[in-house]
């Protein structure tokens, strides 16, 4: 690994952030700067701000999480922020939702090796697994895709009355304001703009919460949730 590559010692906070679990967020930072890298799931550059940019900011997402909810980390990529929420928050039951084979691999061995045993890692795309996982209460997702593309395949996954939390940047306010006829025809009644880690990290994480009501999704996508659940119901007869 070159000099500009090297992962920097971990900072104080994540000592006091991750807790009891801090050994295994060092381990994790190693494999992401190690493993991490060698497999293109994130670039060299990112190394020397993997604490700060990438492990605390998603892991303060756990100040606006529920205490012992369900949780589908939809586009997992590296593990973030599916990850971090995991270090710091073992009374939740995770779902790491990737497509990608290759980061699928990563993530197995990552929740292997770190005993993440309230962490489930599937393979596939939101729209394929709908109606095949049971709906969550929380949806997470970081740097996906734009809001109102990104609530069409994650709310779908969630409970009524569920959450879907995006880690955004400074235009979440825009975001929220382009998306309003896409997340109402999805059956989103609230949303808002949170600020979690003061004190941890500078600038703070921006997550953007989107509540649903009684029907994620809306009238189209119930009608595939249930079809799905036929189908499955039906090969699993078989």
């Amino acid at each position: 690994m070159t000099e500009e590559a090297a992962l920097p010692q971990a900072p104080e906070a994540a000592q006091t952030v991750f807790g009891e679990f801090f050994p295994e967020a060092v381990r994790y930072a190693e494999l992401l700067a190690d493993a991490g890298v060698k497999r293109g799931l994130i670039g060299p550059r990112e190394v020397p701000r993997l604490w700060e940019r990438h492990l605390l900011n998603c892991a303060v997402l756990s100040e606006v999480v529920p205490r012992d909810v369900t949780v589908c980390d939809v586009g997992s990529g590296a593990g973030l922020p599916g990850i971090p929420l995991a270090l710091v928050r073992p009374d939740l039951k995770i779902t790491l939702l990737e497509p990608l084979l290759r980061r699928t691999n990563f993530l197995q061995e990552v929740v292997e090796l770190l005993g993440l045993d309230h962490v489930t890692v599937v393979r596939g795309r939101a729209e394929e697994v709908l109606g095949k996982l049971q709906p969550v209460h929380v949806v997470t997702a970081r740097a996906v895709a734009p809001l109102d593309r990104l609530a069409g395949w994650g709310v779908p996954l969630l409970r009524p009355y569920g959450e879907m939390l995006a880690l955004k940047g400074d235009t979440a306010e825009e975001e929220i304001n382009g998306s309003r006829a896409a997340l109402s025809k999805l059956g989103v009644v609230e949303t808002e703009v949170l600020h979690a880690g003061a004190g941890v990290v500078d600038p703070t994480t921006t997550v953007v919460r989107v509540v649903v009501g009684e029907s994620p999704g809306g009238v189209r996508f119930a009608a595939k949730r249930a079809k799905a659940a036929r189908v499955s119901r039906t090969r699993r007869r078989r």
